[in-house]
């Protein structure tokens, strides 16, 4: 049976999708004005992995995942770099997209952006504001949060305490604008120097919390299976996701509350974070690590849980790594010559293992469970690699098993020696990068590394050219 930790109320509870055999599955995406952190990829690797087991236990997943293109650290940057806001979402989003493909991410079924939703905020917004949930003021639009139902819930809050942390919080020219502290903006009003968007109310551009919630119900519908995200985001996004949902539907938003633990750092275990300048990005971390280390230290941890990122910890985990692929490069390597038909010795320790593995991943995903259980896979796998005689089924049979499983962890561990094209390109424009940068000593390792794999560069005064020996 399985389960899943519900964090609205606080318990495991029976999976139980609203159309049998499907989910419908929103996870919140990035706000695209840097590179991401590996704190930024943990969610998007925790969900990710959720997601391949879902698919592996044969459902149909409908995943969609957001880019926050609209946003005053947008605007902010823009401005320092003389891009236009968009365009340097864009850069962003394209940056992004390379990088989790790296790390081994899935593509999402849809990437909506806010830009692209913005007649649809607008309309979402006006059906508030004519129910009695949102009102105008000074070219803003609040949500009155006291109206909303359970206001706090998701993050075990009461009003008291959450007027308190406003205060705290807000300053004294926007508290003016509202009814009351704990409101939240749906619209924000247009600024001289601004991107904006004419609406009814006045022009201006949305609010951040209100785009998630037109993007799930316009794509998802009205009530969806799970909603997911780090646990930073309980509060308040998506608490005001779901009073402003629920207010406009007059339905449940979602069934399922999934949030992931924080990516940590030092002595004092202090989450990354861009605010802070703790953080190390996916981008520059890929160019010096294999990007399925650190897939693989992230994706086997329990998603709930914290990580705590160090160079030791990332050593470990490659360390890890290269024993599973060797130990299915040996078995592998056994193919050759194996003798026809099965082994039904193997074929009843893997069906045991396949039920162990299931139920583990079952308990909300406990892929450190899961991972046992892979490293008794592994055991057999190399007790049969050096067995006298092995059978052709049996191998096989091991080798799928295997390679399901790490493809639940995001993993790539089948041997390939060639590069393609898009790599080569990829290393040379490194290689050239350094050489302008005259780091000549990581200008050497790439050649180094390419002659390594069988292409040949040649520098010429038009650039450098390739092909392979």
């Amino acid at each position: 049976m399985l389960r899943l930790y519900n964090t609205l109320t606080r318990q495991k509870e029976e999976f139980k999708p609203i159309t049998p055999g499907e989910i419908k599955m929103y996870v919140c995406g990035p706000t695209v004005y840097n590179y991401i952190h590996i704190g930024n990829a943990r969610s998007a690797i925790a969900f990710d992995t959720i997601r391949r087991y879902f698919e592996y236990r044969g459902f149909k997943v409908t995943y969609v995942s957001n880019f926050t293109d609209v946003d005053d650290k947008i605007i902010n940057a823009a401005h320092k770099t003389g891009e236009a806001p968009l365009d340097l979402a864009q850069r962003f989003i394209d940056a992004f997209m390379a990088d989790t493909k790296a790390i081994g991410i899935e593509p999402a079924t849809v990437n909506p952006r806010a830009s692209q939703m913005i007649p649809d905020i607008i309309d979402f917004i006006q059906v508030l504001m004519d129910k009695g949930y949102a009102y105008a003021s000074d070219g803003d639009v609040y949500f009155r949060a006291r109206k909303a139902k359970n206001y706090g819930a998701l993050a075990n809050k009461n009003i008291d305490e959450l007027e308190q942390g406003a205060s705290q919080h807000v300053d004294d020219v926007e508290t003016a604008r509202k009814e009351d502290p704990i409101d939240f903006a749906l619209w924000k009003g247009a600024k001289p120097g601004e991107i904006s968007w004419d609406a009814p109310f006045g022009p201006g551009r949305p609010g951040w919390h209100i785009e998630c919630s037109v993007m799930s119900t316009k794509l998802l519908g009205d009530t969806i299976d799970i909603h997911g995200g780090g646990q930073d985001l309980e509060f308040p996004h998506h608490q005001n996701e779901i009073a402003q949902s629920e207010a406009k539907t007059g339905k449940t938003f979602v069934h399922y509350w999934m949030h992931n633990g924080f990516v940590t750092v030092g002595e004092d275990d202090q989450k990354m974070s861009k605010s802070l300048g703790n953080f190390v990005t996916v981008h520059d971390i890929i160019k010096t690590v294999d990007p399925m280390v650190l897939r693989f230290f992230m994706a086997t941890t329990q998603y709930r849980k914290p990580i705590r990122y160090t160079e030791a910890n990332l050593a470990a985990a490659a360390t890890d790594l290269e024993h599973l692929r060797t130990a299915r490069a040996n078995l592998e390597f056994r193919q050759q010559g194996a003798a026809k038909g099965t082994d039904p010795q193997v074929v009843t320790a893997v069906a045991d293992l396949k039920q162990r593995f299931i139920t583990a991943m079952d308990d909300d995903i406990n892929v450190a469970n899961g991972l046992a259980v892979l490293y008794e896979l592994v055991k057999l796998m190399n007790g049969y690699a050096n067995a006298d005689t092995v059978h052709a089924e049996a191998v096989a049979l091991l080798l799928t098993t295997f390679d399901d499983w790490m493809q639940i962890f995001g993993v790539q561990t089948a041997t390939t020696d060639e590069l393609l094209d898009a790599d080569v390109e990829q290393m040379i424009y490194d290689r050239d990068a350094a050489r302008a940068a005259k780091d000549f000593a990581t200008s050497d390792r790439i050649r180094d590394e390419l002659t390594e794999r069988g292409i040949i560069l040649e520098d010429t005064a038009q650039g450098t050219r390739w092909r392979r020996a």
